[in-house]
């Protein structure tokens, strides 16, 4: 029997969302009130907060996203792309967060606006799935070693970031390194 698969679609400057909703696979784990809410403890004295788009429609922060893991006991642990991801034990780990480049359009028209987008990556029954809301549905990464090779591809991008997705446990004992990979 296949596993079901939740899968968030993209709505507005929600990839945030999304993305943590599709990693924790259920809807509802985290909603744009929270996000909102923490965007205020963040930055409480600010007229327009630093951690959302100026019109607040999401386009949330690593902080946000911190903050929210942090309400599930949970950390995201920034990968330093200059190592190999397969120094990953992915037995520790809930899932990936990649940070993206994206264009910004209106119809087909493209806009000089950088913009960033946050997608999901993480096992679901013995298969890896990119979890980005901007698909239609899943992808099939397939085992442990094509979805670390994904990874690869998509750190030799300068201006891509990964994110580790763990419990506090595993973070603080740092166990989500394999041993001998320490440096």
């Amino acid at each position: 029997m296949a596993a079901t698969i939740y899968h968030e679609r993209q709505m507005r400057e929600l990839c945030a969302l999304h993305a943590l909703n599709n990693l924790f696979q259920a809807k509802g784990t985290f909603s744009k009130a929270l996000l909102d809410e923490i965007c205020k403890q963040l930055s409480p004295h600010e007229w327009i907060n630093p951690h959302r788009s100026v019109l607040g429609l999401g386009n949330y922060d690593i902080n946000v996203i911190i903050v929210a893991l942090q309400k599930k006991k949970c950390e995201a642990i920034w990968f330093d792309k200059r190592k190999d991801p397969a120094c990953i034990d992915t037995s520790k780990i809930i899932g990936f967060i990649l940070n993206v480049p994206t264009d910004y359009k209106i119809g087909f028209i493209a806009l000089p606006l950088k913009r960033r987008h946050w997608i999901a990556v993480r096992r679901i029954g013995d298969q890896y799935y990119n979890l980005d809301s901007k698909l239609d549905s899943p992808v099939c990464l397939g085992n442990e070693a094509t979805m670390l090779s994904y990874l690869r591809t998509q750190l030799e991008s300068n201006d891509k970031e990964l994110f580790l997705v763990v419990q506090n446990e595993v973070e603080k004992s740092q166990s989500w390194l394999k041993e001998g990979n320490s440096n």
